[in-house]
């Protein structure tokens, strides 16, 4: 790397080199970034090295293998990268750290959860703002849709066909784009807030569907506040792997209890699960089995299921 080129600048080239291709690198850019500041004040370093890297990475609030290792895995693109112009580059062996593939088990909300976390959503402050209405529509969408919180966030209002009752997701993953029939109740709602947002704002020009009370467009540490927020009101600790509740939880949550529905409705879950796949905007039926988390509901379908095929009454 050019000694006089600083390291931030490096990093915004190699954003705008990934986002050409597809990559929305939503989360990775904050590390990114964070690795670059670093660099920038460590002292010298002329090239991305080993030593750099797992320096910075030992910086992460979460002193464990475990988070080092994830915060190598998003350096390790970047390093290849700067391969290309920089011949002194190191690239980063995989397993410093130790292994950092492990599926981390989600928050999967009830049924009774979902309902309460919404009726809180609605009783945030202020109370005469579109704040409230807003976050209770956009958590309400997540859980009704399983749509990623970028997608619904990104959404304008001719992207929400109120009359026909389906949403067109342009800023999907990898850049696709979907269609997502809603339920008729979702679509009354959705109908409900748009009313009560331009009443609140009459002279906005921002086309965004999902507003704040500046007429600035929502945006995702202001949703995922406001979910945390509900959550320890309601006392609520998260079950699972996370210290804490996520915005993709909702979506864990969509899918898990679709698959619940199919088994309990006896449909045909393979043809079915291929249309969920569809719908939530998986490129593979793998990446929804991703997704799938065990709850009671589920376990105890299974269960039986395997009682009665031991007992001989279904086949496999």
């Amino acid at each position: 790397m050019n000694a006089v080129t600083p390291w931030t600048a490096q990093v915004a080239a190699y954003l705008v080199y990934r986002r050409r291709h597809g990559f929305a690198l939503t989360i990775a850019q904050t590390q990114l970034r964070s690795f670059a500041c670093f660099a920038d004040h460590a002292g010298p370093a002329q090239h991305l090295t080993v030593s750099l890297a797992c320096a910075w990475a030992r910086t992460a609030r979460q002193a464990n293998p475990f988070t080092w290792g994830r915060r190598l895995d998003v350096l390790r693109g970047f390093a290849r990268y700067c391969l290309r112009t920089d011949p002194a580059t190191e690239l980063l062996p995989r397993g410093l750290f130790g292994s950092t593939h492990r599926r981390r088990v989600p928050h999967i909300f009830t049924e009774a959860e979902l309902a309460a976390l919404i009726r809180a959503a609605g009783r945030l402050s202020p109370a005469n703002g579109l704040r409230p209405a807003t976050c209770q529509c956009v958590l309400g969408l997540l859980a009704a849709t399983g749509l990623r919180i970028s997608e619904a966030l990104g959404l304008t209002r001719a992207d929400v066909d109120l009359q026909e009752g389906v949403l067109h997701i342009r800023e999907a993953k990898f850049h696709q784009e979907r269609l997502v029939p809603l339920h008729p109740q979702v679509t009354a709602h959705l109908k409900t807030y748009a009313d009560l947002r331009d009443a609140h704002l009459p002279h906005t020009t921002n086309t965004r569907f999902f507003l704040r009370d500046d007429g600035c467009a929502a945006n995702q540490p202001g949703m995922l506040y406001a979910l945390q927020t509900v959550c320890r009101q309601l006392g609520w600790q998260p079950r699972g792997d996370y210290p804490y509740h996520r915005l993709h939880d909702l979506r864990h949550t969509f899918i898990v209890r679709a698959l619940l529905r199919f088994y309990q409705q006896g449909a045909d879950v393979d043809c079915k699960i291929l249309a969920l796949s569809t719908y939530v905007g998986h490129a593979k039926v793998s990446d929804t089995y991703w997704y799938l988390t065990g709850i009671p509901e589920l376990m105890a379908i299974a269960a039986a299921r395997f009682e009665r095929y031991a007992q001989g009454e279904v086949q496999p």
